[in-house]
């Protein structure tokens, strides 16, 4: 399941969550990032219950965009107990996006 992140329930959703984060930071009239749209929505599925995967769009949210310093889209924020470990800017392969989360899950 993916979730829709907001400032209004950020601190809830992501800082305060027992599980891992990971945020796709897009817009919708980002190429990129909705080339990555079924690579996020196949790993939503694939780690259902062991991380939590949710999306911002920058455009309706620019303050979060703003607090993650994000400059480019697609952006991704790896989050454990509240705090970033990982982020990668741009698109990626499915391959990559699953080392970056199993790295999360096994910290």
């Amino acid at each position: 399941m993916e979730y829709k992140f907001t400032k209004e329930n950020f601190s809830q959703e992501v800082v305060n969550s027992d599980l891992p984060v990971l945020i796709d930071f897009y817009a919708n009239w980002c190429g990129p990032c909705r080339r990555m749209m079924p690579i996020v929505e196949e790993m939503s599925q694939m780690y259902d219950g062991r991380i939590k995967v949710g999306k911002v769009d920058t455009d309706a949210e620019p303050e979060l965009a703003e607090q993650f310093r994000v400059m480019s889209i697609p952006s991704f924020f790896f989050i454990k107990n509240g705090k970033v470990v990982n982020a990668s800017i741009g698109g990626m392969s499915k391959e990559a996006m699953m080392e970056k989360i199993n790295a999360m899950i096994a910290e």
